[in-house]
């Protein structure tokens, strides 16, 4: 078919023309192809063109090749000096030996990196970059101080280096040993590192004055401690009691031994984080020794004694209160370590302070005394003086207590010891199956009548125990004749192993009152207080059982003289008697109880001189 003409009648375009144009693209797009392909097989394994590293132009070489470049290019780690200076001594060193180091092959891979790294098209801006514009990368130098740290420190510290001396403070027995301490001396590495950083970076040779720093130890100097130290040692330290009285114990020392033995030198921090040397105080080596110091000032308080006017109901101090009192170990332990901490040589005692229940300030309204509620009077007609003085003493020993509401009261308790030592004399006492000459004779005399005014007066008896055999005072009445009716009514004390004890179980107190009246021979134990309104019936069964008393006993005493024939005791009959009592309040029986004492027949008793005519032999 003709190919026609275009409308313009222009002649019509060869058909290769038409080839042409439609082969064209494929073959610039072939070129390219090749073109990247050959530009890729050149740069396989090569840095891209327009790379540098610190303008060093690594275009076209291996990492091999760019690794040697570097290191020719900058050789400062091998090739540079530093010398280090002090005093009259250097050192030189190559930058690597003090740890400054260029890594070449890490950068020359970097450098090779550039164009490689990223997706297709970042990779082609990147070498297009490199290509047009240039690529400058930095040169990576690194100074690693620990290594120059320890290089310096193994070469120089020997010389330069001293190591600071801390103070000494110690104790040997009781000498105080004291050393003052020494500042050291250190390389200053907060100036030298900087100052080899700085030149090392610039990659230039420098010459370095070492600077140095002083060092000072932990604790340069304790000399006032050391001081305190001796001060405190110099002398013993001083145990006293507070306000003692004319019979405490005490003072006691403590030697500087003892002393030495509870301080603790010991390494502390202050508040601001100093350190210094401390003085530590353990008083506990002292606390053996206050246990034993313990009972000596044990005092147990008393009540005031008071005697009672029942027509003005008022009551007249007769003794004042006993403060009760006991060491406070622990207390006195941290007044000991407070003392020897302040450099003190004298430590006054922690004491506990007690009161007793009644002061000398008491009132008989506080006390519930207000009239007399129990009474009864014995008597001793015959009676030696040393029988009589020690009836006396016995007496005043009650004379004035109170007890207290509820109380078990204890006469051994309250008696005391009965010695010549306390004031006691020798009168005749019963032992075994005799009477003899034995001190406190007439003691039961005092237990006698308090035994009878608790019972006539209404109050619980505890524990009682009658005499062996029957003693006529205890039956004698105030015209000096013997009243069988009184026997089974006596009570004996021994002690500490024979008591007699009743209870108060009202709701007041008791003031006791004893009266010893010598010229006329009695005994008489008042009770005041506030009556409840109690009253006793009693009765007796009379001596029953009777025993006659044996024959009469001869015993040679060498202290008489021969012929002399002295009565030491008289023939009374036994027997057994039952004493009851009933105790109420209005019609009401409060208790009732009965007191049976089997009373041993007793024989006369005639001591004698030896020799004497018509006594039996010894």
């Amino acid at each position: 078919m003709p190919i026609s003409s275009n409308a313009s009648g222009n002649a019509p375009v060869p058909p290769w023309v038409w080839v042409g144009l439609l082969l064209v693209p494929p073959a610039l797009f072939l070129l390219g192809v090749l073109t990247w392909a050959a530009w890729h097989v050149v740069y396989w394994d090569r840095i891209y063109p327009g790379v540098h590293v610190a303008g060093v132009d690594l275009s076209g070489l291996t990492r091999q090749e760019a690794e040697a470049r570097l290191r020719r290019a900058f050789p400062y780690p091998e090739e540079g000096r530093i010398t280090l200076t002090w005093q009259d001594r250097t050192w030189t060193y190559r930058p690597v030996e003090l740890g400054f180091v260029i890594d070449y092959a890490s950068v020359a891979e970097a450098a090779w990196q550039v164009g490689r790294t990223g997706h297709l098209l970042e990779r082609i801006r990147s070498r297009w970059r490199a290509w047009r514009h240039g690529v400058n990368l930095p040169l990576p130098a690194v100074f690693h101080q620990a290594w120059a740290y320890a290089r310096i420190t193994n070469d120089m510290v020997p010389y330069i280096g001293r190591p600071p001396q801390e103070a000494r403070l110690w104790l040997e027995g009781t000498q105080v040993r004291y050393e003052p301490g020494r500042a050291g001396r250190a390389v200053d590495w907060d100036r030298l590192l900087p100052q080899l950083a700085r030149n090392m970076g610039l990659m230039r040779n420098a010459r370095i004055d070492i600077p140095t720093v002083s060092v000072q130890p932990d604790i340069l100097e304790a000399e006032d401690l050391a001081r305190h130290l001796t001060r405190l040692l110099s002398a013993p330290l001083r145990l006293t009691l507070p306000d003692p009285a004319a019979d405490d114990p005490g003072p006691w020392e403590v030697p500087p031994q003892q002393v030495a033995a509870m301080l603790r030198i010991e390494k502390a921090q202050d508040e601001q984080g100093r350190w210094q040397y401390v003085l530590r105080v353990d008083p506990e080596p002292l606390r053996p020794f206050l246990k034993t110091l313990a009972p000596q000032l044990l005092r147990l308080p008393v009540n005031a004694r008071f005697t009672f006017d029942p027509e003005t109901r008022t009551l007249h101090l007769l003794e004042p209160a006993v403060y009760g009192r006991r060491l406070n170990i622990p207390q006195t332990l941290e007044a000991v370590a407070q003392a020897l901490r302040a450099g003190r040589h004298e430590v006054t005692l922690a004491l506990d302070i007690q009161p007793p229940p009644v002061t000398d300030e008491a009132r008989p309204e506080d006390l519930g005394i207000r009239e007399l509620v129990a009474e009864h009077t014995t008597y001793f007609y015959g009676s030696s003086m040393a029988r009589m003085r020690n009836i006396q003493i016995a007496g005043s020993r009650f004379h004035g207590y109170l007890v207290a509401p509820g109380e078990v009261f204890s006469m051994v308790a309250l008696l005391g010891e009965i010695s010549l030592d306390s004031g006691y004399q020798e009168a005749p006492i019963i032992f075994g199956d005799r009477t003899i000459r034995g001190v406190g004779g007439g003691v039961c005399q005092v237990s006698t009548t308090l035994f009878r005014t608790v019972f006539f007066g209404g109050y619980p008896v505890v524990e009682r125990h009658p005499h062996s055999y029957r003693v006529y005072y205890y039956e004698l009445t105030a015209s000096g004749r013997v009243d069988p009716k009184w026997a089974g009514l006596d009570a004996t004390v021994y002690v500490p192993l024979v008591d007699f004890k009743f209870k108060n179980d009202t709701p007041y107190w008791i003031l006791m009152e004893v009266e010893v009246n010598i010229p006329h021979r009695y005994i008489r134990w008042r009770f005041y207080s506030t009556s409840d309104g109690r009253r006793v019936e009693w009765g007796t069964t009379g001596l029953r059982d009777r025993k006659p008393p044996p024959e009469p006993r001869y015993i040679e005493n060498p202290e008489l003289a021969p012929g002399e024939i002295r009565q030491t005791d008289w023939p009374i009959e036994g027997g057994t008697v039952t004493v009851w009592r009933q105790v109420f309040r209005g019609d009401q029986l409060l208790f009732e109880d009965t007191f049976t004492t089997r009373y041993q027949p007793w024989p006369a008793v005639c001591e004698y001189g030896p020799g004497t005519p018509g006594m039996p032999p010894s």
